[in-house]
């Protein structure tokens, strides 16, 4: 007997200001899934990804999450959404992935500290802890984000592009980090652009195009038919369409 989904999606629709970015999305990840989402620019992935972690309520539908708890998910945004002038350096960013069970004001502690240098050695950066972010390559940030992360210690892991703009070795790592939270059990969902690293790394993937495309196993999901339809949908959508109206039951 297959596991119960860790998460439902039931007829979801996410936006903004009441317009729809995702449109009508059923689907179930299983626990312990290795989930891509891929689709053209302005297929609602971020949104998704927004609307799974709970920052983003549905305009319709619903998202069933069972028994997790916030802190049993860990998000990780675009990198670009992380101010790098704020002074703060390697070791403190690595460290607030301690605060859902610290609590923002409560002390890191000794334990705390050791667990985040050996999370900072696990990505690689080693020697790092007092660099200032703003110091750092892109490729440096992303490491420092995972080992957050790590930290973190989440069931479910989120990712909106993480390895954007980043190196070839950054992402052979990164990607190693991810396949260790796959042997630990742990379900992870990425938003990715590079389709080679999908078809290599994950064995999931929903298509995206404002609606589901596909989703299923990757090679399937990713079958060229498939992608050109996701290419089609995505420029025939009217940003300023009104609100859709549910399925019928």
């Amino acid at each position: 007997m297959s596991a119960a989904p860790l998460i439902r999606l039931t007829d979801v629709t996410l936006g903004y200001d009441r317009h729809p970015a995702v449109h009508h999305l059923d689907g179930e990840i299983a626990p312990g899934a290795l989930l891509a989402v891929v689709g053209p620019n302005g297929a609602g992935k971020s949104t998704l990804l927004k609307g799974l972690v709970g920052a983003l309520k549905p305009i319709g539908g619903r998202i069933d999450r069972g028994a997790l708890r916030p802190r049993d998910i860990g998000y990780l945004p675009q990198a670009a959404a992380l101010d790098r002038s704020f002074p703060i350096d390697v070791f403190d960013l690595v460290a607030t992935g301690l605060w859902r069970r610290i609590g923002p004001f409560g002390g890191v502690g000794r334990a705390g500290r050791a667990a985040a240098r050996e999370a900072i050695a696990a990505v690689g950066l080693e020697g790092f802890e007092a660099r200032p972010i703003g110091t750092l390559s892109g490729g440096q940030l992303q490491r420092v984000l995972f080992a957050r992360l790590l930290l973190q210690d989440a069931s479910v892991i989120l990712l909106d592009e993480p390895f954007a703009a980043v190196d070839a070795k950054t992402v052979a790592d990164l990607l190693e980090l991810v396949e260790r939270w796959r042997a630990e059990k742990r379900t992870v969902i990425a938003v990715l652009h590079d389709l080679d690293t999908v078809r290599r790394a994950f064995p999931e993937t929903l298509l995206l195009a404002r609606r589901a495309i596909a989703w299923g196993p990757t090679e399937e999901a990713l079958r060229p038919e498939r992608l050109l339809e996701a290419r089609g949908m995505t420029e025939a959508f009217d940003d300023h369409a009104p609100l859709c109206a549910p399925h019928a039951a």
